[in-house]
């Protein structure tokens, strides 16, 4: 790649959503969930996307990682869209390019922290995959936790390991629901600091969901929709950590 095409792609957004529309079938009649949304993500961006329980936040998450697909619109992934592939497809730009994490840890009972954390990178076909989880293990701070289950682990542990799980594929995206949901005040703090370091530090595109305004300050860029639509697109200052 020349310098020329690797500055091109590195301008290029990450994500581009565009006239993006869910609806569903009730046996009252359809419902929308969402409305005409558009708006694109630069590589490397924060951005927290906001709003009262209802408004679509969820939704647009599901969407925009091609869990779900849009009743009308489309989305576009680092240049792929993903409305025109089928599931397989969209499972194998999701390996390639996105992490996740839940408000519930989404951690298999039955493997271990280091296996949790491992998954990933077998199912995306790695050779190396043990070294990797350790390491990222590691800076989270559960190196000595490998061999503990999750139902062994705190919540704050849990979502330690997710955090790790995350990040250990070095995606391009990440997106983040309710992170600290199923936290108290203290051990979410804890795990906010956690995400942003680990963010910042491996340069990662961040999106997040939450209903938490003082934790949505700490993104460089806020959406809010309101009965699913696009009612605000704000860049901001970036509160100091």
């Amino acid at each position: 790649m020349t310098d020329a095409t690797r500055s091109q792609a590195e301008a290029a957004p990450i994500l581009q959503v565009e006239a993006l529309g869910k609806r569903v079938r009730l046996p009252a009649g359809e419902l929308t969930i969402l409305e005409g949304l558009g708006f694109e993500v630069a590589s490397g961006d924060t951005v927290a996307i906001v709003g009262a329980s209802g408004s679509g936040k969820s939704t647009l998450l599901s969407l925009m990682a091609g869990l779900d697909l849009p009743s009308s619109g489309s989305v576009r992934l680092a240049g792929v869209e993903l409305t025109a592939l089928d599931e397989d497809g969209r499972a194998r730009v999701r390996g390639e390019q996105v992490g996740f994490v839940f408000q519930s840890f989404q951690l298999l009972p039955s493997l271990t922290a280091l296996e949790n954390v491992m998954l990933p990178l077998e199912l995306r076909g790695d050779r190396e995959v043990d070294a990797p989880a350790r390491a990222v293990l590691e800076k989270v701070g559960l190196g000595h936790r490998l061999g503990h289950y999750p139902r062994q682990l705190s919540g704050g542990e849990q979502q330690r390991v997710a955090l790790a799980r995350a990040f250990v594929t070095r995606p391009s995206l990440l997106f983040a629901d309710e992170p600290t949901g199923n936290l108290d005040t203290h051990t979410g703090e804890a795990i906010i600091e956690l995400l942003f370091a680990l963010n910042q530090d491996a340069g990662t595109t961040l999106v997040l969901v939450t209903h938490d305004e003082h934790l949505a300050v700490r993104c460089g860029r806020l959406l809010r929709l309101d009965s699913g639509r696009l009612v605000a697109d704000e860049a901001r200052a970036v509160a100091a950590a």
